[in-house]
């Protein structure tokens, strides 16, 4: 049985994450429009592709195909009566890509709506969304619950209260910063990683964003707020309409792999990718890893 992720993490020891997933599945023909959470059913070849790729090139843990797996996102993509199935099956499909090699981390995202007064989710109905999914999640093997890419930090808050009630598990949380060091929401990543502390998480930083700087901008800000480890997951820079009308992404696993002694002297403990990455990017974040010794 493999060692806890936290306590790797509590010695101060670099965990290396595995990169995009959506952008992947779309390099492999997901079509427009299309969930990537239904080709955990539709197609779990290509997940599991993607999956092993990550692991081949370095990645210690790997994230479910469950991003947009809550009830809100799945109703909107026509997903709704399939949810346990997806989130079941996304982490069947990890755990066994992952083997002994490496951890699953259960991807949770956002709804997608704003909570009450600026929107219509009240925290009630959130906390229902979030306890569905995690427990499903949790249940299937997951060994860690990791909410990504929020903007809100009371939806945060109420994802990482559900993962407390209803799993044992580690629950790492991160967001996503402009590069002025604010979410969508105007969230602060001091003020962010400080409430996560006090919540209960184990972990807590910056991933997608604009690329490389703005999780260096999130890092330097949480840096001496926390006491948890922190997370760095940086997109490959923005999406760029290539000649060919394909997208390209503008960071390449060299460039980001330049920013890896930075991100852990900051506080980086759990290190990988976001939008964009590919294996290639993960495999020089493990080379730079190594550098640092």
């Amino acid at each position: 049985m493999r060692e806890k992720i936290t306590e790797v993490l509590r010695r101060g020891e670099i965990v290396i994450s595995d990169g995009a997933i959506g952008t992947m599945l779309q390099a492999k023909g997901l079509p427009g429009g299309t969930m990537p959470e239904a080709w955990n059913l539709e197609n779990p070849e290509a997940v599991l592709e993607v999956h092993r790729a990550y692991i081949a090139a370095g990645a210690q843990s790997i994230t479910t195909n469950t991003f947009g797996g809550n009830r809100i996102r799945l109703q909107e993509g026509g997903l709704a009566d399939r949810l346990e199935e997806i989130n079941r099956r996304a982490v069947r499909l990890a755990k066994e890509a992952a083997g002994d090699r490496a951890w699953v981390a259960a991807s949770v995202g956002p709804t997608g709506h704003l909570l009450e007064p600026f929107g219509d989710l009240s925290i009630a109905q959130a906390e229902a969304v979030y306890a569905e999914q995690i427990a499903l999640l949790a249940e299937a093997g997951a060994d860690v619950i990791l909410l990504e890419t929020h903007h809100d930090i009371e939806e945060a808050c109420c994802a990482l209260r559900m993962a407390k009630a209803h799993t044992n598990l580690p629950v790492f949380c991160s967001f996503a910063f402009d590069a002025r060091g604010r979410t969508m929401m105007g969230l602060r990543p001091e003020a962010a990683a400080r409430r996560i502390q006090e919540e209960g998480g184990d972990a807590v930083g910056a991933n997608c964003g604009s690329g490389p700087g703005a999780i260096l901008v999130a890092l330097e800000k949480m840096h001496g707020a926390t006491d948890l480890p922190l997370i760095a997951q940086s997109n490959a820079g923005i999406p760029q309409v290539g000649a060919s009308h394909e997208t390209v992404w503008d960071v390449t696993p060299e460039q980001l792999a330049e920013h890896i002694k930075t991100f852990i002297a900051l506080g980086a403990r759990f290190i990988g990718g976001c939008c964009g990455t590919t294996p290639a990017h993960i495999a020089a974040i493990v080379a730079a890893v190594r550098k640092v010794g």
